[in-house]
């Protein structure tokens, strides 16, 4: 009982399939035959179809033998429509070069034990005429399949395909013909010929239960919307719509018109070339409709009647091929709904006033909002400077400014014009230096300075005060070994560092370049590093990259292997007991604990003391800086120690507890 239920619900499937189809194809007919206008006194239709010219179906009432149509009323009942006296059966024509044809389906089917049951692999042969390249596709269904479809396209044959393979329905999905269940492929342009092959890989043996065929065949891409129900209930379906493309003669109509033969363009109409076959259709002109292959067979539309046509706002006059808009007495305008429409006529000084009116308010309106704008924006950025400045310590900078002798020179505050004008905002050009601190811009003050701005990546609030008191402290220092700090911006976000332009290079180039560092004697190292150190202090927010290199030289002095990372040309001039005295030194300037490192004074003095210990050998230059020179780097003719041992110079107590900004922000 429940396998007879099945086959009929089966049967009815089947039967809806075949009316969807049959049904969409009566649709397309009926909505496309108002153009379908035979020849005068000929047979207009045979069944359900329309038969316009340049097709007929007696002598006389056709273009030619190739429009030829058969209606056999003797074997159907309702009548059916053959192409020519072949067994093409006719669907509908369109007087818009469209033939819908039944063409049949391939089939590959098997029972349960893998036996084939039946087999089926049709061919189509036109011998004018075209399959639509446009309006069709090749498809196949099955999740088991494999199909082919072999042509000639021109004088040249093609071949194209497409395989559908799944081991369960559960994962073929409805209206998806993406090769699950079910593939597609286009059809070539040019296509008179073609036969279709299709195949099993395996028999359907594993998936017989829901699917025990394979299905191929070309189809009129809108009338096909897959569905899983196809894998097995397309068994009892032979045809499936397709449509072809129609043309007249085999020349193009600048050929036809060169060689004054006779075209079939009727009236109201004009010839034009395909693009699917060799020869030319007729259509009606702009604003006509109808059969262009009849004597006044396009007749002129009346747009006025048609809502769709009918752009009018105002009033609508029909015209040969087209139609005018125009508005009523009283009004002025184009009359067309998306122009100017129809406006009512006032006096003309009144227009004249409210045009002139409108341009003036306008006008000002636009130039009060532009100003505005502009005001509110100049506003805003002035606001913003301000906060950066009061953010980045910049009153603070003022007072400590306000407090110094005016005779000494001291920092200056530049404003963000000032820098933006000096490195023409910034350009890309003006940069000579880039790292993890940020970047260095060259700059060209209104007085013709040329400076280095350092531009910073980031800034430690909690240390504006320290960086206030390095900026004011650091101006003040004048030393060939030091790059002199002019200045700095507080209205940016992260201030503005401004120094002097070195042009020789930095003490990094001269130490770790080879052709400069050659010229750089041990001595003159430690006069730079005995000079440096009393000129200002240094502390180190230590990265891990720096962590690395100081764990790196503890071990290197640890297992004394020094003069391994030692530079050669040290290594070659300098005694390695002054190396490893310089090396137990800046040991413990890395102790964690600051009380544990030596001050900065300490180190200047036992760097100059290491200096002059050794410049009376004689592996030592003897250009060693006058001694007035080092006296006032240490601040006064003559050191004094006071009753603790320390040093007593003032220019020392002043720097003693300075905390200067990250490493990277020193000079």
């Amino acid at each position: 009982m429940k396998a007879a239920m099945g086959d009929e619900a089966r049967a009815w499937l089947l039967a809806v399939v075949a009316l969807i189809l049959a049904a969409a194809a009566v649709a397309v007919a009926v909505a496309e035959e108002s153009t379908s206008t035979p020849m005068p006194g000929c047979q207009d239709r045979c069944g359900n179809v329309s038969i316009p010219y340049p097709f007929g179906t007696t002598l006389g009432c056709y273009f030619n033998d190739d429009f030829y149509i058969s209606c056999d009323s003797t074997h159907y009942d309702p009548p059916r429509v053959f192409l020519r006296r072949s067994n093409i059966q006719v669907i509908n024509i369109t007087v818009q070069g469209k033939l819908r044809i039944m063409q049949f389906i391939a089939r590959d089917c098997y029972n349960r034990s893998g036996a084939p049951v039946s087999r089926n692999n049709p061919f189509l042969r036109l011998s004018e005429f075209r399959i639509s390249d446009t309006d069709n596709m090749f498809v196949a269904i099955g999740c088991d399949t494999e199909a082919t479809i072999q042509g000639i396209q021109g004088s040249n044959g093609y071949t194209s395909g497409c395989i559908s393979k799944c081991d369960s329905i559960d994962y073929v999905d409805n209206h998806t013909c993406s090769g699950i269940g079910c593939c597609q492929t286009s059809i070539a342009k040019g296509v008179r010929y073609f036969n279709i092959a299709v195949r099993s890989y395996n028999n359907h043996s594993a998936v017989w239960d829901f699917n025990p065929c394979s299905y191929a065949f070309v189809i009129e891409e809108k009338m096909f919307n897959f569905s899983s129900n196809y894998l097995r209930d397309l068994q009892n379906v032979t045809m499936m719509p397709m449509v072809l493309d129609w043309f007249i003669g085999n020349e193009t109509c600048e050929k036809v018109k060169a060689n004054g033969m006779h075209d079939a363009c009727q009236g109201d109409s004009t010839c034009y070339d395909v693009d699917n076959g060799s020869g030319y259709r007729c259509k009606c002109l702009d604003g006509y409709e109808g059969n262009p292959y009849l004597p006044n067979g396009c007749q002129d539309i009346d747009e006025c009647k048609d809502p769709n046509l009918n752009k009018c706002e105002g009033m609508c006059r029909n015209t040969k091929g087209n139609y005018t808009c125009f508005c009523p007495k009283g009004y002025h305008g184009d009359g067309i709904t998306d122009g100017t429409g129809c406006v009512a006529i006032q006096s003309r000084s009144l227009v004249i006033e409210l045009t002139v009116g409108l341009g003036v308010g306008i006008t000002a309106l636009i130039a009060g909002s532009t100003w505005s704008y502009w005001a509110f924006k100049r506003w805003k950025l002035i606001k913003l400077k301000h906060k950066f400045f009061r953010q980045n310590g910049g009153l603070m900078l003022q007072q400590e400014l306000s407090r110094r002798d005016t005779s000494t020179e001291t920092a200056k505050i530049f404003s963000a014009d000032e820098l933006d004008k000096a490195t023409n905002n910034y350009d890309e050009s003006r940069i000579i230096g880039r790292g993890g601190y940020g970047t260095v811009y060259k700059g060209t003050l209104p007085d013709g300075r040329i400076v280095a701005i350092k531009k910073s990546q980031i800034v430690d609030e909690s240390q504006i005060d320290q960086f206030i008191n390095e900026v004011v402290v650091l101006s003040q220092i004048n030393h060939r070994n030091v790059v002199k700090l002019l200045g700095c911006c507080l209205e940016t976000e992260v201030p503005l560092l401004v120094y002097e332009f070195i042009n020789n290079g930095t003490l990094f180039q001269h130490i770790h370049n080879k052709s400069k560092a050659s010229s750089l004697r041990f001595e003159t190292r430690l006069r730079i590093a005995a000079e440096t150190a009393g000129e200002k202090a240094l502390s180190f927010q230590r990265s891990e990259e720096e962590r690395n290199l100081v764990m790196y030289f503890l071990s290197a002095l640890k297992q004394d292997r020094l003069s391994k990372i030692v530079d050669d040309g040290v290594v070659k001039e300098a005694k390695i007991e002054q190396v490893k005295e310089v090396a137990k030194l800046a040991k413990r300037c890395l102790r964690v604990k600051g009380e544990e490192r030596p001050t900065m004074k300490e180190v200047a003095m036992e760097l100059e003391g290491l200096r002059i210990t050794g410049k009376h050998h004689p592996w030592v230059n003897n250009d060693e800086p006058k001694l007035e020179e080092m006296e006032y780097l240490l601040g006064e003719p003559s050191l004094k120690l006071g009753s603790d041992g320390a040093m007593s110079n003032a220019a020392y107590d002043s720097m003693k507890d300075l905390v200067v900004l990250q490493a990277g922000n020193g000079r």
